[in-house]
């Protein structure tokens, strides 16, 4: 689909109004912990990536190729840099039980090394799947500055921010395994490279997502005593929905509409390079 702007999607979420208002009306108190979990919880209802039309694009089979391989070059940025982030939280954590249980979100991306192949293996298995080539995807050149500020800024944001705060923006795992569903069925329903292979880290992922978010959510619902805590835990959830529209908003703008692919970036075959001039 190479115009036409976003398509309508329709969407079952809190009106945004009415749940800042709730948030405001919170805030000079400290909220219980069922009413937190609410608010953390509405945020990804009212804005979580999976509401964004690209999304419904892709999920809907519609898009090329082409279009198809631009997404997965760019998200494979995002998938290299988590153990780097998860690693730049790491160093500054003084609990060790803390240290140990994060340490498991590393090795679900790098691998153990034992032949049990780790997230990243398992999106270039996607990539080489939709024939793009493996050392040109690790390279890491072609993707769109958009996605490197975007994902640099996450790993930024959990480097400079408090422990509470950084494991709070990984709470969008909330929200993970219905995305994944989701892809899975698109995938398996429009796409002629769906298989085993190109499947295997979003199937691995509707495992991991759950345990991951389990230890987070508790994590965050534990420590948060405050209400400024709770704030604190509520903008970073939502700054980690940003950096993830974000990266959308800019795959959109370059491969479907109006296509204005920046200098640099991966031209999917079929498709014209932008040409600026001053």
């Amino acid at each position: 689909m190479a115009g036409g702007g976003f398509p309508r999607v329709p969407r079952t979420r809190p009106d945004r109004r009415r749940a800042d208002a709730e948030l405001s009306r919170k805030g000079a108190d400290r909220m219980t912990r069922e009413e937190f979990e609410g608010a953390l919880r509405a945020i990804g209802a009212r804005q979580y990536h999976d509401l964004h039309p690209f999304h419904a694009l892709l999920h809907g089979g519609k898009l090329n190729k082409g279009q198809v391989q631009a997404w997965a070059l760019n998200r494979f940025y995002y998938q290299v840099s988590i153990p780097r982030k998860d690693l730049t939280l790491m160093s500054r954590v003084t609990d060790p039980a803390l240290r140990r249980e994060w340490m498991h979100r590393v090795l679900d991306h790098d691998g153990t090394g034992d032949g049990s192949a780790g997230g990243i293996e398992r999106w270039l298995r996607l990539t080489d799947g939709i024939g793009l080539d493996r050392g040109y995807v690790t390279s890491l050149k072609g993707i769109l500055p958009a996605t490197r500020f975007a994902v640099d800024a996450y790993v930024n944001f959990v480097g400079t921010r408090t422990t509470l705060e950084a494991v709070a923006s990984s709470l969008t795992e909330l929200f993970a395994p219905a995305i994944h569903e989701q892809r899975i069925h698109g995938f398996e329903a429009y796409y002629a490279f769906a298989n085993d292979a190109t499947l295997s880290y979003f199937r691995k992922r509707l495992d991991q997502a759950p345990r991951d978010v389990s230890f987070g959510l508790a994590y965050v619902l534990d420590n948060a005593r405050t209400p400024e805590h709770q704030q604190q835990c509520l903008d970073a959830l939502r700054f980690k929905t940003e950096v993830l529209w974000a990266q959308l908003d800019a795959l959109h703008h370059a491969y479907v509409d109006p296509g204005h692919i920046p200098p640099g970036a991966f031209v999917p075959e079929g498709m014209t390079p932008t040409e600026y001039a001053r």
